[in-house]
């Protein structure tokens, strides 16, 4: 019994001084980035201006530009991304849709302006990149695609990310994904469902929605299924899908982190 106890505080302080430890580099980001901030501003006006696009349409690609850089620092500060493929997520192919490759059709082409030959992983989703065509897309308007989370995680809400009509070179956004569904995943496929929700194109690009019902368990695995999409017959395309929560330690155990 004691050695299983001195095993489970080793455990709980090597989480907590890992959790500690990206916490540290989040925070480093956001200073980063809200430094940036101005000079990211700048940098895409003059790009915009280069390319000849109008002061009406250029100020309005700006305000969207800086309401994603404003909701980017709030997610890091409030609520910690554990679907980040740089602190450990991973996508679990088995359980996730095949990737749309698009064929000789309209995918292929609207891909080819910026430079890719083929439809991307779904590992897209679990990076922070959001600009035309950095999306995974999945034939059809149905489909999932189940992460795997770097540890056991309390999940709170769930953050969708696509692109808004202004960015996109077809000029409307039919393949973003609309009514969708979450569900905690364990090892052995049983599902919870977390929730029922609907992204809403009309409005800003990142729309973050909080779970529905009170959680019995943490989970490793979160699967997320989208049921509709805005119009696309061919396929849908998903930019990023952000997980928010906390570790399992924090909210199993509060007293014990207190003592160390």
């Amino acid at each position: 019994m004691l050695a299983r106890r001195r095993g489970f505080f080793s455990w709980l302080q090597n989480s907590q001084a890992w959790l500690e430890q990206k916490t540290r580099e989040l925070k480093e980001t956001v200073a980063q980035v809200s430094a940036a901030r101005a000079t990211i501003l700048q940098a895409v006006r003059e790009v915009l201006g280069d390319h000849g696009v109008q002061e009406e349409k250029r100020e309005e690609i700006l305000q969207l530009t800086q309401a994603a850089l404003k909701k980017v620092l709030e997610n890091y500060l409030r609520m910690p991304d554990w679907a980040l493929e740089a602190i450990g997520a991973t996508i679990d192919a088995e359980r996730t849709s095949k990737s749309y490759d698009g064929g000789q059709g309209k995918m292929t082409w609207w891909l080819s302006l910026f430079g890719f030959s083929s439809a991307n992983p779904p590992e897209t989703i679990l990076q922070p990149r959001i600009a035309p065509g950095s999306c995974w897309a999945f034939q059809g308007s149905r489909g999932h695609v189940v992460i795997r989370l770097p540890e056991q995680i309390w999940p709170t809400a769930f953050t969708v990310w696509h692109i808004s009509e202004a960015v996109s070179p077809s000029g409307e956004v039919s393949s973003a994904p609309k009514e969708f569904a979450v569900s905690g995943v364990d090892e052995a496929a049983a599902e919870t469902l977390l929730g029922t929700f609907t992204y809403d194109v009309h409005k800003e690009i990142a729309q973050t929605f909080h779970v529905q019902k009170e959680l019995p368990r943490t989970f490793r695995y979160i699967k997320f299924q989208v049921q509709s999409n805005w119009g696309n017959p061919e396929y849908t395309c998903v930019y990023r899908v952000q997980v928010h929560g906390k570790t399992a330690s924090h909210n199993d155990h509060p007293q014990a982190q207190e003592l160390l």
